[in-house]
């Protein structure tokens, strides 16, 4: 499914293009006017050879409840980050992104709400996690990722198990550019629905992050006196709640070819894309079940 997925190759960078058609304009007065709309041609494809096409690809993906959705990966080489985003067939808008300078991964929910009962219009959820190495393509392969059938419906090559994650600690939003300066703006309509683990907070601490970003949240599922939310009854009691998401395509890992010079001495380079598929299941404590009102009992 991923035969029509290739990484461009580099030529240079677009200052060299810039500087190119530069050079070419002191030249312009000295040479006929039919030599000067073939130097602006060629200028004209130097610029766009050197800015490329974008660093955004949209991918058509098949859900697990069989919807086909549009997902939009865009890549910034020089943030070092990748980030994707797609919207679910209840209308959820489910985005992604890796901070490779930061070493983390951050997943925002945005989940319709209940107007009728007593709920915004939609509901803010944030996840920030350690970016693990290898989970995805870097994002200066990322940039040059094209395809040649953008109307192909995408299937993962790979479906990688379920991760549960116990979200123990609250992030304070306002300082929480300490862990990577993307979290404000994807997290800001999330407020004090910001989250990340016990494991991931001694590990940012031990790297000298301040302590007060983090809030101990007063349970954990390794201590039962509160109930899960979808057995909980009462709207404002407190509970356990759980949200699971899957990242149904994504780029995991790049694949080599290899070739041979005229002297016959082989090379390899980046010709391709291995596709996962991975699915995460969030438990956090919540003060009330009316902020958790999808884990209930069917």
């Amino acid at each position: 499914m991923n035969a029509d997925l290739w990484i461009s190759p580099r030529f240079f960078p677009p200052s060299v293009g810039f500087s190119f058609c530069v050079f070419l304009g002191m030249f312009a007065s000295c040479v006929s006017a039919a030599s000067v709309r073939i130097l602006t041609r060629l200028c004209a494809l130097v610029l766009v050879v050197a800015l490329g096409l974008g660093s955004e690809l949209r991918v058509r993906v098949r859900l697990v409840d069989g919807l086909v959705t549009e997902e939009v990966l865009e890549a910034d080489s020089e943030r070092d980050s990748i980030s994707l985003e797609f919207k679910q067939g209840d209308g959820t808008l489910i985005t992604f992104l890796a901070d490779f300078k930061q070493d983390v991964k951050i997943f925002r929910a945005l989940i319709l709400g209940e107007l009728e009962r007593g709920q915004n219009q939609y509901q803010a959820l944030c996840f920030i996690s350690r970016l693990s190495r290898n989970e995805i393509i870097p994002s200066e392969s990322m940039a040059r990722l094209r395809q040649k059938n953008p109307q192909a419906i995408r299937l993962a090559e790979e479906r990688r198990g379920l991760e549960q994650l116990e979200m123990s600690a609250a992030v304070n939003l306002s300082q929480a550019s300490q862990l990577s300066s993307h979290i404000h703006n994807m997290c800001s309509e999330a407020r004090e629905a910001v989250y990340t683990r016990e494991s991931d907070v001694r590990h940012w601490l031990d790297q000298g992050v301040d302590g007060s970003i983090f809030e101990v949240l007063p349970q954990t599922t390794e201590v039962p006196s509160f109930q899960a939310c979808h057995s909980t009854k009462d709207l404002w009691q407190p509970c356990l709640c759980t949200y699971s998401l899957r990242l149904e395509w994504y780029p995991c890992m790049l694949k080599y070819c290899r070739s041979r010079d005229s002297t016959g001495k082989g090379s390899t380079y980046k010709c391709g894309i291995k596709s996962c598929s991975k699915g995460y299941h969030f438990t956090y404590y919540v003060p009330q079940k009316q902020l958790c009102l999808w884990d209930e009992e069917t």
